[in-house]
């Protein structure tokens, strides 16, 4: 059959964008390598009775205007907010922090330091300028360098933005644009805990120190966010972030996407110097535009033919940076844990409970997993979801989410991760009993992805969550490279709609939503490419 646009992926940016163009009245296939659709926003029950999601695993960042467009709460999208954010445990009971509404967070960042109060208001008085800037520029392409003309309506767009900030409100976006996320809360704040709260967010998924340059940036992309309308907040997707992705095939499949699963891409077929099509299952299929949901190194390394682009292009695409140093496990618990520092049951075991409580504590173990391949002392974030969604686990029983850092993709020595996975696995359930002591003997099943297992099972290249680095050389104009911001790839016919291009990683729904923006553009007879 005769396609406009073929999609390689059914992921959750893949879905959107396939929507998209199916809603103008394009017949698009979506070829999908799995058996499921949803990349890594899927839901597996990993012991018989005991549901979670199985990578991605929580919901702030889908954007609302790809919520109402695909009506996914219609399709069955449910979202429910954790009951608090976050909670920060120490060693000691009572030492702790909790973040959450309604003055929580502040409120305890000053039972901690006094004076901490007033800059935690300064701080967000900052977020409220360079937030919303931000937001302006999530459903739009980045200003293209090297397009001439053609370029220059997003040149004065984001110029058009600027204007109205005062000198200092412009001192205030460059900083958050260019520095460590480190040097930015040791500018406002006293105590190691609120420190801990926002900084955690500079690195999740980053591999990188609180004090590399541009993890304020990073710190910036996952607070652009709402969940159940709330701006800023954090929640839970009713059976897990499969709901979300499930929800969007039947969205695609209502505006008649034909969604193919078991289809994996061998190969994009360029004729002429355009992509035309792609190999899968044996054949060829064929259309005038074709977008890649994949990460671009796998993209041009892999499925794009030897020849087929410029050597700088190839070399550029092949060297993309890829790692985010993230070791993913679920949990199946007999009981809820209980943390020294706040001991039995409550709210806080609805958040995100982060292991983390300092900036050096996160600098350390980037440095430890630099030097040794793996952190002494992890960084994670626990979630417990079941407190929120009592489908995922029997009676009286729970799961738990663990998202851990720092992991090197390549480990030191040659060790394999095949050999190491278990071991990491014991130290990371380790390093929470010292905080709950007995969650691990509470642990009664587990489901493991190591880096190399992110990539196995989800071609997340070198195990990065998000397609790539979200490095200052990796960002907005250059992502995933300069002169091909706009998801139209440096060959004719080729488009990417994944995470690798902008505005980057998170369940968003973004890329893919920008990026059938682009193909339908394109469609128009004066503005087609030759």
């Amino acid at each position: 059959m005769p396609y406009d646009a073929i999609i390689i992926g059914a992921g959750h940016n893949g879905l959107v964008c396939s929507f998209y163009l199916a809603r103008k009245g394009l017949k698009v296939a979506l070829l999908e390598a799995q058996a499921t659709v949803g990349g890594a926003a899927v839901t597996d029950e990993f012991l018989p009775g005991f549901r979670n999601s199985a990578a991605s695993y929580t919901v702030s960042l889908l954007q609302p205007k790809v919520i109402r467009d695909l009506e996914l709460e219609r399709h069955g999208l449910q979202v429910v907010l954790r009951k608090t954010d976050n909670f920060l445990p120490g060693a000691e009971k009572g030492d702790y922090l909790l973040g959450g509404r309604g003055g929580l967070t502040r409120a305890e960042i000053v039972r901690h330091h006094a004076a901490d109060g007033p800059a935690y208001d300064r701080y967000m008085a900052e977020l409220e300028t360079v937030v919303p800037l931000l937001q302006k520029w999530l459903l739009k392409a980045p200003p293209e360098a090297g397009a001439g003309l053609a370029g220059l309506p997003n040149i004065l767009r984001l110029g058009r933005d600027l204007v109205g900030l005062s000198t200092d409100e412009i001192r205030i976006v460059h900083d958050y644009a260019t520095k460590s996320a480190g040097d930015i809360l040791d500018r406002h704040f006293t105590g190691d805990f609120a420190k801990a709260l926002f900084g955690f967010d500079g690195v999740v998924g980053n591999f990188a120190s609180p004090y590399t340059p541009g993890t304020a940036y990073v710190l910036l992309h996952h607070l652009f966010g709402e969940a159940a309308g709330v701006p800023g907040a954090w929640g839970h997707a009713i059976g897990g972030m499969g709901a979300i992705t499930q929800a969007m095939a039947k969205a695609a499949r209502e505006v008649g996407v034909d969604i193919v699963l078991n289809a994996p891409v061998e190969e994009v077929i360029v004729e002429n110097g355009r992509a035309v099509g792609v190999v899968a299952q044996g054949k060829a299929w064929r259309a005038p535009q074709i977008v890649a949901g994949v990460n671009p190194r796998l993209l041009f390394d892999k499925l794009v033919p030897e020849g087929a682009v410029f050597e700088p292009v190839h070399r550029h695409m092949t060297h993309w940076s890829c790692e985010s140093a993230t070791f993913r496990m679920n949990v199946a618990l007999s009981e809820l844990p209980s943390f020294t520092a706040l001991p039995g049951k409550g709210d806080h075991l609805t958040g995100g409970i982060i292991i983390a409580p300092s900036l050096d504590y996160m600098d350390r173990a980037f440095v430890e997993a630099k030097r040794e391949g793996w952190s002494r002392h992890p960084i994670i974030e626990l979630l417990i979801p079941s407190t929120l969604d009592k489908s995922l686990a029997p009676k009286g029983k729970h799961v738990a989410s663990l998202f851990c850092q720092h992991f090197r993709y390549q480990l030191p020595g040659g060790r394999s991760w095949d050999k190491a996975r278990d071991k990491v696995a014991d130290h990371i359930i380790a390093t929470v009993d010292s905080y709950a002591p007995g969650f691990a003997a509470s642990v009664i099943g587990r489901q493991i992805h190591s880096p190399l297992d992110l990539e196995r099972r989800f071609g997340l290249v070198g195990g990065d969550i998000f397609h790539g680095k979200m490095g200052l050389d990796q960002l907005f104009s250059a992502r995933p490279m300069i002169g091909a911001a706009d998801y139209r790839m440096p060959l004719p016919g080729l488009y990417l709609c994944g995470s690798g291009a902008h505005p980057g990683g998170g369940v968003t729904g973004a890329p893919g939503h920008n990026a059938a923006r682009a193909v339908l553009a394109d469609r128009r007879p004066w503005k087609r490419r030759a």
